[in-house]
């Protein structure tokens, strides 16, 4: 027996695990193995300095789909400075019309950092059949997309990357959406081992999403130096900074100790109004030095789960090992019924 939950069914995939879409940078290679595995895996928006990202997502759309055998998804952020979404929602419904095999392995996008409303009337209107997943991080956030989207992705304070102002927790946001939401819920932030997915289908969810514990595999094309400094790092050291799309979770260095002030809501919006190009371009500037191995002068997102995780295995070996984990804690809690 192994765990079969309706995300399965969903998504055509053998193990309730979605990998989590890590923008600006590049998941392409991570995202084959994780299908390779049995999972679902996500190209990222990838958008650093000097790429364009619609080329760059058709590129890696055809690379994934040369590279794997089975159903995989894509990652559009649609926060309103994010001016590429658009075209990028284009392509997806473009390819998906022009390749019937792309079709049937394209199978969700993933939308975040911004108002799912706008994508979710577009693929309704474009491309009824593609599943839509939106990020959600609390229960008034998620409510909304119940209404709109095919899937909920619960991502509590506790995960890695871009975050709310709020500050819900994964714990208290999965139970409150799984009893008020009736789409199927995907929690993340936080997860990295088999008794997180176990507690994570008792909390209400159908599956998980993992971002950092991915990130620490052998495929993941992340520099060696990032890999490694989640591997020595604890819960205790990632901060909340702010970032391009609001509170951003990083793992402390000397990026993070500089840029360690949040904006209020209404010093972000009266942010936003001002940014030109060439401080999109800085803030690039940044993500690729961490690309590229520089793990002091740029933001290093990480989750609080990197204190649980101590290895880098192999993607395969991981979901393996996760899921007979999560086999045997069900199997655990099941004998508590007397």
């Amino acid at each position: 027996m192994t765990i079969k939950t309706p995300l399965c069914d969903m998504l055509g995939i053998k193990h309730p695990i979605i990998q989590a879409a890590m923008g600006p940078f590049y998941t392409t290679k991570l995202c084959c193995a994780v299908v390779n595995a049995g999972a679902f895996g996500i190209i990222s928006h990838t958008n650093l300095l000097g790429v364009d990202p619609v080329k760059e997502m058709e590129k890696n759309i055809r690379y994934v789909m040369e590279n794997c055998k089975g159903n995989f998804g894509v990652n559009i952020r649609v926060a309103r400075i994010q001016i590429d979404a658009p075209a990028l929602m284009e392509l997806i419904v473009k390819l998906r019309k022009e390749d019937p095999e792309i079709k049937d392995r394209l199978k969700m996008v993933v939308t975040s950092a911004g108002n799912p409303k706008p994508p979710a009337q577009f693929f309704k209107e474009k491309d009824k059949d593609l599943l839509l997943f939106h990020v959600a991080p609390t229960l008034y956030h998620a409510m909304k997309v119940d209404g709109l989207c095919d899937g909920i992705i619960c991502t509590g304070y506790e995960g890695g990357g871009h975050q709310s102002y709020e500050r819900v927790n994964t714990t208290v946001l999965v139970t409150e959406a799984a009893r008020h939401c009736k789409k199927p819920i995907v929690a993340c932030g936080g997860f990295s081992d088999g008794r997180g997915i176990a507690a994570a289908l008792a909390m209400g969810a159908v599956g998980v999403q993992m971002g950092t514990r991915f990130i620490a595999t052998k495929e993941c094309e992340f520099h060696q130096n990032y890999k490694d400094f989640i591997v020595r790092s604890r819960d205790s050291d990632t901060m909340v900074c702010q970032g391009a799309f609001g509170p951003i979770r990083l793992l402390k260095n000397k990026y993070a100790e500089e840029h360690g002030e949040i904006l209020s809501r209404d010093e972000k919006m009266a942010l936003e109004a001002q940014l030109d190009l060439e401080a999109i371009r800085e803030d690039n500037r940044k993500y690729a030095l961490v690309y590229e191995g520089d793990i002091d002068n740029g933001p290093v997102l990480c989750g609080q789960s990197c204190g649980n995780i101590d290895d880098i295995p192999t993607v395969k070996e991981l979901i393996e090992r996760m899921v007979k984990e999560a086999e045997a804690e069900i199997r655990k809690l099941n004998s508590y019924l007397k």
